[in-house]
């Protein structure tokens, strides 16, 4: 999962600051490299690294950074490299100058890889699926700039454009939501079919004229001060030109409207709107649907308080402890310069971190049958952990409420989950579970539960991608041979090895600057 952000600002003025602070907003979509480019008088700059967003730029960085057109991305990688060249935005010189950041993955990047090479004799640098994706809308752009114009131009119009992202479109698979610079004309933004992968855009109006933003999520979009006007449509694509004017098209057949329901359980910022529903009401009501499941199965329940596991269960629990008329305590204090655990790699990694993560209030749970509330378990790493740290404050019994149901499927359009074998859920009933996390009762949110409470009236939205549920893939070309293949590049083995290549290479290009 990634955060994108792009920016048109007024003619002759420089939107790095913007960029700058609206990708602090995203951060909790990627803390692996940040990257912002900017286009200048058809010039692009640009700057990127690994790290979060404070740490990538400085004041020499943002000094340069000048233009009034550009995109920024916050990554966290979904299989393979993490190293600073796999940051992002990408950009290809040929047609025009396009850069471009994407947040997804591309499920037939493989052929996709073979084709540029084999047929288009365009070199791929690094294993992103996203550098794919770039080279392939230049492919397009190119086969279709032959005498058409936009704003006087002779090389490119709205047809070049909207053209290029339909056959980017017919020949991509996968969730994507893509910000697009072309140099010297605008931006371009452009979402998948099926809208599995979020983006939004807004505007905002003053004396001098109109500004436009696109982003991940509509908090990025309020803060830097812009009105929110409406989701990307699945399949459709908005260019904006450099002068301030914008244009829309479906660019794609239409097909189910299905967007990711883990950004609703996880992912996104709760003061986010996306796809027309609340992210904040979706949790409320998720809560709220696991407590009466939980009255349901058992109505004698000896529960003396409800303690969020923070940040991302923080709003289930407080309506499941309104719900079951019980106190709400803050049990937890998080230490808010560790990333998420479950992204990081290896399994050593990540349990030091759990620890350096969260630190329990003793008062809060010494002689207490308590509830911790959480907004899923992936590996049940994090959920062991923090079970015994309420055991060993004092807590007597120590219950497990999860807002969405067990994962037992990969997500294969941009979220990094594991390999199939390290799901707490895999091949284990809830009460196995339940025995090894320790806790000294479960309880799941139903997958007909989620989709329900997440679902709202204010919403276009027809279905979700709950594939890491269900196990249904959406875009339907998921076969055995690709989870096999992918389950090879997502177990912590192969993470750990990737990793160490990384910091090799890392320290190769220091020495040699």
């Amino acid at each position: 999962m990634c955060g994108i952000l792009g920016i048109v600002g007024r003619q002759g003025t420089h939107i790095n600051q913007l960029l700058y602070d609206g990708l602090t907003v995203l951060q909790h979509r990627g803390q692996d490299a940040a990257g912002i480019l900017t286009d200048l008088d058809g010039n692009f700059r640009l700057r990127k690294s690994n790290g979060l967003v404070s740490d990538v730029f400085y004041k020499r960085h943002m000094l340069r950074l000048e233009g009034s057109v550009g995109i920024g991305h916050v990554r966290y990688p979904t299989a393979g490299s993490s190293s600073r060249a796999e940051a992002q935005p990408f950009y290809v010189n040929s047609p025009y100058g396009i850069a471009l950041a994407h947040n997804g993955n591309l499920t037939n990047a493989e052929s996709l890889g073979a084709y540029l090479r084999d047929e288009c004799m365009r070199h791929i640098n690094t294993s992103s699926d996203s550098e794919l994706l770039l080279n392939i809308l230049a492919v397009e752009l190119g086969h279709r700039s032959r005498a058409l114009r936009i704003e006087g131009n002779p090389h490119i119009n709205i047809e070049t454009v909207f053209g290029a992202v339909e056959a980017v479109n017919q020949r991509v698979k996968g969730g994507y939501a893509c910000v697009s610079v072309i140099s010297g004309y605008g931006l371009l933004a452009f979402r998948d079919p099926n809208g599995i992968r979020p983006l939004i855009y807004g505007k905002r109006r003053s004396e001098d004229g109109e500004e436009f933003i696109v982003a991940s999520e509509s908090v990025a979009i309020t803060a830097l001060g812009f009105e929110v006007v409406r989701d990307v449509a699945p399949g459709e694509a908005i260019f904006i030109s450099a002068s301030g004017h914008l244009f829309s098209r479906q660019c794609a057949p239409e097909a189910p409207y299905t967007p990711c329901i883990f950004e609703h359980v996880y992912f996104a910022r709760p003061d986010s709107v996306i796809d027309g529903m609340s992210v904040y009401q979706s949790r409320l009501n998720q809560g709220q649907r696991l407590a009466e499941r939980l009255v349901d199965q058992w109505p004698d329940h000896d529960i003396d308080v409800v303690i969020p596991i923070p940040d991302s269960g923080r709003i289930a629990a407080l309506q499941m402890a309104k719900a079951l008329n019980l106190p709400y305590r803050e049990g937890f204090v998080k230490n808010r310069y560790v990333g998420r655990t479950f992204i990081m790699p290896g399994q050593a990694l990540r349990e030091k971190s759990v620890r350096r993560k969260l630190n329990a209030i003793e008062h809060e749970f010494n002689g207490k049958n308590v509830l911790l509330v959480d907004d899923s378990i992936v590996r049940g790493t994090t959920s062991a952990q923090i079970i015994e740290m309420a055991r060993d404050v004092g807590a007597k019994k120590v219950y497990f409420a999860s807002a969405a149901p067990p994962v037992r499927h990969p997500n294969v359009y941009g979220i990094d989950m594991p390999a199939v074998d390290e799901f707490i859920a895999n091949g284990r009933s809830i009460e196995e579970i339940n025995t090894a996390i320790g806790s000294d009762r479960l309880f799941y949110q139903t997958l007909e539960d989620l989709v329900e409470t997440t679902k709202q009236p204010t919403s276009a939205v027809q279905a979700f991608d709950a594939s890491c549920f269900d196990g249904d893939y959406i875009t339907g070309d998921i076969d055995a041979a690709y989870l096999a293949k992918l389950d090879a590049q997502r177990n912590d083995g192969a993470k750990n090895r990737s990793h160490l290549e990384d910091a090799v290479l890392e320290l190769h290009n220091d020495e040699e600057l």
